[in-house]
């Protein structure tokens, strides 16, 4: 009697279990690599994309006008971290400026300036002057200069691309939706515009089964 219901007790612990994960764990439209050592995770209010990207990528520059149209499809919806990387030959300054322009308050203006930078005034973005003259620009004083000088934000684009491997990120732009959802361009053989719909269509899933 006692190994009955012991036995009756694992197997509702076991539905529950499963009830639970199917909760957190939906089936989700779209084109995307379920990462199984991360968590899904969706409060059911917001859901927060992880875009990894390079100032030296032109998907990534492409990608920037879709950016506004995925948040304005889902408004107050969406928590957007950007994390700067870089490849090769790239240099880790551009992601140093972009965050400390975030700091200030700045950091989509300092991202389109660099993106503009360097895809359409051909300007050496590595260069601390350059980066320099990009600041004071955007509004952006002696301590930006002074900081970008000392590295006040070299580890963290240290940590951020530790991140991305941790996110097995191999291309750019990549987006790490809800936790454990990745997509990227290179999933997509239709380029860039995909990518954003991909995006919507995911996000549309993930919101209607909340």
């Amino acid at each position: 009697m006692i190994f009955k219901k012991i036995s009756l007790m694992l197997i509702s612990w076991i539905l529950l279990y499963s009830s639970i994960q199917a909760e957190e764990i939906p089936f989700i439209k779209g084109i995307y690599t379920k990462l199984p050592e991360h968590q899904f995770t969706f409060d059911g209010k917001k859901v927060q994309i992880i875009e990894f990207f390079s100032f030296y990528c032109s998907h990534c520059y492409e990608f920037e006008k879709s950016i506004p149209v995925i948040r304005g499809s889902f408004p107050n919806k969406i928590e957007w971290k950007a994390v700067p990387i870089y490849w090769g030959n790239g240099s880790p300054k551009p992601g140093e400026a972009y965050l400390l322009a975030v700091e200030a308050g700045k950091g989509e203006q300092i991202k389109k300036a660099l993106f503009d930078a360097y895809f359409i005034e051909k300007r050496d973005i590595s260069n601390i002057e350059v980066l320099e003259d990009i600041g004071t620009n955007a509004g952006l004083g002696f301590d930006f200069s002074h900081r970008l000088r000392a590295g006040d934000k070299a580890k963290d684009v240290g940590d951020g691309i530790i991140m991305s491997k941790t996110y097995d990120v191999n291309d750019t732009p990549t987006l790490i939706i809800a936790g454990n959802l990745k997509t990227s361009s290179s999933l997509l053989e239709r380029g860039i515009d995909a990518l954003r719909d991909n995006v919507i269509t995911i996000l549309r899933s993930i919101f209607e089964k909340k």
